[in-house]
């Protein structure tokens, strides 16, 4: 990771002040998962398992600084994203987004008064599904089994679902696995991270993105135009992803998704997800 492809947005004394932390302590370049600004606040940076809390305090002004930079100084270009709640840059990190929201007929139409950034810090580990991917490779069939990785918030199991599409894309040489195309549903950008469109993430040679698309929506459409051998999409959970899920395997389809949940109490707890699971048409659940 580049703490400069995050560092670059920041006015010169905050850049400085972080550069500085940074270039001095390699545990923290190391270990750095978010970088939080709010108004008139301190920046907190979050590490792997503490936080760091600088006293500077960050002015209304440098927010506005910021985000005129993180939109190339057109703001109403990047309209869409803002009102989604992130926009993503180059090098795949994603940038949260919080003030006063506008809202006309039920929708978000404007996001106003911006108090808050959250620069998400965007890390691939390249082999990291080593350990399961036995387990969601069917090898007699010479395809995946259907699978679901279940884990609480912020405990890895995007990061894990990206290298299990990677390794499923581009096939494992050592096991005459061959590569599967797959349809990659990146509803808010953070398993392939694309910037203008091209992927910044590995996520394999055989693997096609479609992002700021509800899930339910981009599993058919990708089902509909590009043929894939699996569906993959981070988080589901509610009826119209379910709904597009079963439209997936029934037409023959497979599929590898994330939940949030630590146990089996949490699946039963949603009747959608628990009813797949039911059904045997969810063939596999891993536990991270």
């Amino acid at each position: 990771m580049k703490i400069e492809e995050i560092l670059r947005y920041f006015p010169t004394n905050i850049y400085q002040i972080l550069y500085k932390i940074f270039s001095d302590d390699e545990k923290i370049l190391d270990e750095v998962r978010e970088i939080r600004l709010k108004a008139e606040r301190p920046i907190v940076i979050k590490l792997r398992d503490s936080d760091f809390i600088l006293e500077y305090k960050v002015l209304q002004s440098e927010i506005l600084n910021i985000v005129e930079k993180l939109c190339e100084n057109s703001i109403y270009a990047y309209k869409n994203q803002i009102c989604e709640g992130f926009i993503t840059v180059q090098g795949g990190h994603r940038v949260g987004i919080t003030g006063t929201c506008v809202i006309e007929n039920g929708k978000i139409i404007n996001v106003k008064y911006i108090s808050s950034l959250n620069f998400r810090v965007a890390r691939e580990v390249i082999g990291c599904s080593n350990k399961i991917l036995s387990n969601i490779l069917d090898i007699e069939n010479k395809t995946v089994f259907n699978t679901i990785i279940v884990s609480p918030p912020a405990k890895g199991k995007t990061t894990m679902l990206r290298d299990i599409v990677r390794q499923v894309s581009n096939g494992i040489k050592e096991i005459n696995f061959v590569g599967k195309t797959i349809g990659l549903v990146d509803e808010r950008g953070e398993i392939a991270a694309c910037y203008r469109g091209v992927p910044q993430n590995d996520v394999g040679v055989r693997t096609d993105v479609i992002e700021n698309v509800s899930k339910d929506v981009g599993m058919k459409m990708l089902i509909r135009s590009m043929s894939p051998d699996v569906i993959a999409c981070d988080e589901i959970g509610n009826n119209d992803d379910i709904e597009a899920i079963k439209y997936a395997f029934f037409s023959g389809v497979k599929g590898i998704f994330t939940a949030h949940g630590k146990n089996m109490n949490d699946l039963r707890s949603n009747v959608k997800i628990y009813d797949l699971i039911e059904n045997k048409q969810i063939e596999k659940i891993i536990f991270l």
